[in-house]
């Protein structure tokens, strides 16, 4: 599983969005003339660096174990799995506090 990391750092070229749009009307000198100017904007895509990270088969058992549901828990501990019996019987003592 490969997770690519995105760069928080902003290209100096690019042009900062501000979530804003500003258009500039110009009247003309007689007055009857109404039309609004806008400003035409370019947008420049620019390469991001891209770093690929792996994740140690540890790492994985940990998430798992971190997210799963207190049914699972529950299930696993029934099964004889130690871990699951510590944390249902830590959970219950916290529930008697």
């Amino acid at each position: 599983m490969a997770i690519q990391a995105i760069s928080s750092q902003l290209s100096s070229t690019a042009p900062a969005n501000t979530g804003t749009q500003s258009a500039s009307a110009t009247p003309s000198s007689s007055g009857t003339d109404s039309k609004a100017t806008t400003p035409s904007t370019s947008t420049t895509t620019t390469a991001q660096p891209s770093t690929t990270v792996t994740i140690s088969s540890a790492a994985r058992a940990a998430l798992a174990e971190a997210t799963e549901t207190s049914v699972q828990t529950a299930k696993e501990a029934s099964g004889g799995d130690r871990q699951a019996q510590r944390l249902l019987a830590k959970e219950q003592a916290n529930k008697l506090s």
